[in-house]
């Protein structure tokens, strides 16, 4: 069975905040979360999504 981690948890294991992770699940960044009712349920084992504000050019990256 698959494990999940709150939205909490994952912006501290991802070194974000909590409302962004909330901004992700809600875009559909993350593969495999769940809502129930108020509450993120993210799988334990995801990734943090590369974060697409942020342009990478040459091996620098540059803010758009």
């Amino acid at each position: 069975m698959l494990e999940y981690i709150s939205a909490p948890e994952a912006a501290k294991k991802w070194g974000i905040s909590e409302r962004r992770v909330q901004k992700l699940c809600e875009e559909n960044r993350i593969p495999g979360v769940a809502k129930f009712s108020r509450l993120w349920l993210i799988p334990k084992d995801a990734e943090k999504p590369t974060d697409k504000r942020h342009k990478k050019v040459g091996g620098n990256t540059f803010n758009e």
